[in-house]
């Protein structure tokens, strides 16, 4: 049987980071084909223009799991996905900080940061897996933070955030034992990148080293680095951008 052309697929991919990823994959010969999964276009892409055959742009909202059956649909029919990055997050919005103190605590915080940092993943997933190859190998990513780790938490504070990435990776933890036992070649991981110059950290950036905050070309050359270093034997661990294992 003739194999199906190999697809790539960022989803969140007209933020920042997610650009520059989308980018960086379709520069690579690889994929036959790239799918940015986002709300609104990736900025300086036009799927109409020069190298359109190996574009496609889908309208996803990850709060709405039909938007991510509909794309899921599409990408069926154009092949085989052999990487997806979840690159979408959530961390502040105007009315929406990270809690400094248990006194900030509130549902409505819990719930708009667990619906896109730990459900949107988990839903990409439900739709995206099912579409990778059974004896080839795939890459299934979503970009967590060092911030998710139990272990690693010695400063306490932003209650929802850290609680919505711990919840990211016990997801991709549960995904990769589920998909290993259709598809042995598969990974499911999820991946730290670092602190990237975007809107994401924007507030947050004081403080950090020069040489610790990265553009978001160097963050995914830095993931790509990693993900294409990454075995069967990997699959349900979370990895920063240079690619040292972080605890649970």
């Amino acid at each position: 049987m003739a194999e199906r052309p190999r697809l790539g697929v960022v989803v969140g991919a007209s933020g920042g980071l997610g650009r520059a990823l989308l980018a960086r994959m379709e520069a690579d010969s690889r994929f036959e084909a790239v799918a940015a999964l986002s709300r609104r276009p990736p900025r300086d892409w036009d799927t109409e223009g020069s190298g359109s055959a190996r574009r496609l742009w889908l309208s996803v909202d990850l709060t709405r799991e039909d938007s991510l059956a509909q794309a899921a649909q599409a990408l069926g029919e154009r092949g085989e996905v052999v990487r997806a990055v979840v690159a979408a997050g959530l961390l502040h919005a105007p009315d929406l900080a990270p809690e400094r103190t248990y006194r900030s605590l509130s549902p409505d915080a819990f719930a708009r940061l667990f619906a896109i940092n730990a459900a949107g993943p988990a839903l990409a997933a439900k739709h995206l897996l099912p579409l990778t190859p059974r004896e080839r190998p795939s890459l299934f990513a979503a970009l967590s933070a060092r911030v998710g780790s139990l272990a690693d938490n010695r400063l306490g504070g932003w209650y929802a955030y850290r609680a919505s990435k711990a919840a990211l990776n016990m997801i991709v933890r549960t995904l990769a034992i589920e998909h290993a036992r259709t598809r042995p070649h598969g990974v499911c991981v999820a991946l730290h990148p670092g602190t990237v110059d975007t809107p994401l950290s924007a507030p947050f950036q004081k403080g950090v080293a020069a040489e610790r905050l990265f553009s978001p070309d160097a963050a995914a050359e830095a993931l790509e680095r990693v993900m294409d270093g990454l075995t069967p034997s990997d699959t349900g661990r979370v990895f920063a951008w240079d690619g040292q294992p972080i605890p649970w």
